[in-house]
């Protein structure tokens, strides 16, 4: 190949240009995309990888048996989760909309993208109230000794029982360390055998951060601190957002990659505690008898679902800005793997810790961690009182927390904002983008309130366990089955080889097919069967509560067949089949955003301002530019073929 060929294959390979493509500009002028690929897979890895991976992940092993849900886990994964990634990336890049445009797909079924909306809402609502906490723990942490360091506080109980002794304090790492194991797990142990042993951080987590109430529905007052940590959590995302895409395409640089120094420097520094290696065992050993539980397996699901981000519409929102011939496969794979990766490595970093606390405690690994969130903000301050510079580590660790949390943050709020955006379409909205930007921020902070009240830990986890569980494994199932079985199979297979260059791998297509929506519904029923009421550590929740609960978790479901019916109720037709059908049916306005795109039956004429205008300079250029590419670029095909001016058929 010649010099010039090199460095036009070179430019291709940069651009994520499909082999055997024509080097194209490929550019969305009037709604934009990624600065370059490098944003988009950092932007969705910080969308994938957030705090879940940090206390849910190793939360679900905690309470699921341990290395015996990482079967369940990963044969979700391989079957579900990477496959219907798949799906949503090549969905929305092909269509460049946002959950609520690429519907035009199947016009009945625009109610699943109400229904990402509804998932998404809920969700960013609670999720900062979560980034805030870590906030206030950062900002607690701007001191010379931790406040949960010790039990003489006034919030403190006659239970209290920490690991670092205020005599001890002074003395070197290894001698609280001896100290510990002669003196301190003593105490501990007749602690526990006469009352349950409650930590500093458990004390100061509960009766101070939080001063928790006794019911859900004793709000009691708003915790002030915590209400402003809020309003600075809102202000940074939509600061990082002012610009869309090209403002949060830049941050991701730092925020997507710098968790993973304080992991890694968090897992050194466990592995050498003692007794870490306890707590890895009970992590990596599996109970296999919990696989039978269908529990387990609709954790695993749900998890599934809530790390990689399926079916909250974010994965259909950053794809629609990719360019059109952008590799989505290869970007699949890869933030699929390292989002997976990342929740088993934090789980290292849990485990080591939790085995280090059940030693000196002398009690089993499942008895020295708290439930939910309190993970983060139980177990892991609690550890970082025995390390040296103990602020300097915990400043650390909840800066590291906030940036996982804002990397998801971003992407949720981008989803509102674009579905809002595109559903309106009109000029005046595109260019005035920060002010709906602003407006759902400001909405999304004054919903948060009441999770700042004594009360919000309950609602917060009622939220956590009904608005993002099983209502996604029906919105996944529900967009599998309109995808392949309404619109069609054969025609998305087409589609998706006109945008990469060759049609999704068999596996893929079978899976999308058959085995992700059979085994999605079966996990939706046995988890049905075996429902249990939410309960936070002794508290059950009432009646009404768990009404609540059912309530947001089918708000997002009821959308799609109440939107279903009043399409069916507006389309044309006399009779009922007829109007079914007709609703059914793709939009003339579905495919390509760029008419340069729209070939084969998609050349088709589209109204005007509904298919991206290129200005005529621009197009001339750049056919003048693509004729060059076309006579000089010669680009190995993706079936070891040499390829001239390759075109997919529609």
């Amino acid at each position: 190949m010649s010099e010039s060929n090199s460095n036009a294959a070179c430019t291709a390979d940069q651009n994520g240009a499909v082999p055997g493509e024509p080097v194209k500009t490929d550019k969305n002028s009037r709604r934009g995309n990624w600065g370059n690929q490098i944003e988009f897979i950092l932007t969705s890895v910080g969308y994938a990888v957030g705090l879940g991976n940090v206390w849910r992940f190793p939360y679900l092993c905690y309470r699921n048996g341990g290395g015996a849900f990482m079967f369940p886990y990963f044969i979700m994964l391989v079957f579900c989760g990477i496959p219907l990634f798949f799906l949503e990336l090549s969905f929305g890049q092909f269509a460049s909309q946002g959950c609520l445009g690429v519907w035009r797909i199947s016009p009945m079924f625009k109610g699943v993208g109400y229904g990402m909306m509804v998932v998404s809402t809920y969700i960013g609502i609670y999720y900062n109230v979560v980034i805030c906490i870590a906030f206030y723990y950062f900002f607690s942490s701007m001191t010379n000794l931790l406040p949960w360091t010790y039990c003489n506080n006034p919030w403190n109980t006659p239970t209290c029982n920490g690991v670092v002794t205020p005599t001890g304090i002074n003395n070197t790492l290894a001698n609280v360390t001896r100290s510990l194991v002669t003196g301190a797990a003593e105490v501990a142990v007749e602690v526990v055998n006469k009352t349950k042993r409650t930590s500093p951080s458990e004390e100061y987590w509960k009766h101070y951060v939080l001063k928790i109430s006794d019911d859900i529905g004793n709000f009691g007052e708003v915790r002030l601190p915590i209400l402003g940590c809020l309003a600075v959590s809102w202000v940074v995302v939509f600061l990082c957002l002012i610009r869309g895409v090209k403002s949060s395409g830049k941050v991701v640089y730092f925020t997507a990659t710098f968790p993973y120094v304080v992991l890694t420097i968090l897992f050194i520094r466990g592995i050498t505690l003692e007794g870490a290696v306890t707590g890895i065992k009970y992590y990596l050993t599996p109970q296999w008898h919990k696989i039978l539980d269908a529990k387990v397996w609709g954790d695993a699901a749900s998890q599934i679902f809530y790390s990689l981000g399926c079916a909250w519409g974010g994965l259909i929102t950053m794809a629609s800005y990719n360019k059109f011939h952008n590799n989505c496969y290869r970007d699949s794979i890869i933030i699929s793997i390292t989002n997976c990766a990342t929740s088993v490595y934090a789980g290292f970093v849990i485990f080591s810790i939790l085995g280090f606390m059940a030693h000196h405690l002398n009690v089993d690994v499942s008895e020295v961690a708290d439930h939910g969130p309190g993970l983060a903000f139980v177990a892991y301050p609690e550890a970082l009182t025995l390390l040296p510079i103990s602020p300097l580590w915990s400043l650390l660790f909840f800066f590291m927390l906030i940036l996982l949390g804002l990397g998801t943050q971003f992407c949720l709020l981008e989803t509102l904002v674009t579905a809002i955006v595109d559903e309106i379409g009109t000029d005046w909205i595109i260019r005035n983008k920060t002010v709906v930007t602003g407006g759902v921020a400001i909405v999304g902070f004054l919903l948060g309130v009441p999770l700042t009240t004594q009360a919000g830990i309950y609602w917060l986890l009622l939220m956590d366990n009904y608005a993002a569980s099983f209502s996604l494994v029906i919105i996944s199932c529900i967009m599998c089955i309109c995808i392949m079985y309404v619109y069609g199979h054969k025609k998305y297979f087409k589609d998706v080889e006109m945008m990469l260059g060759f049609p999704p791998p068999i596996f893929f297509r079978v899976c999308w097919r058959f085995v992700s929506p059979i085994i999605i519904s079966f996990i939706l029923i046995f988890t049905v069967i075996q429902y249990k009421p939410i309960t936070y550590n002794d508290y059950v929740y009432p009646g009404w509560s768990l009404a609540i609960g059912f309530l947001m978790a089918m708000s997002s479901v009821t959308c799609i067949p109440i939107y279903a019916l009043y399409k069916i109720s507006k389309s044309e037709g006399t009779t009922f089949l007829e109007r079914l059908k007709n609703s059914c049916k793709a939009d003339i306005k579905w495919g390509p955003a760029l008419s340069e795109h729209r070939i084969g039956h998609y050349a088709a004429p589209v109204s005007e301002g509904e298919v991206e205008v290129r200005p005529l300079k621009e197009e001339l250029k750049e056919k003048e530019d693509e004729k060059r590419d076309e006579i000089s670029l010669t680009i190995q095909g993706s079936n070891g073929s040499t390829a001239h001016n390759t075109t997919p058929s529609a």
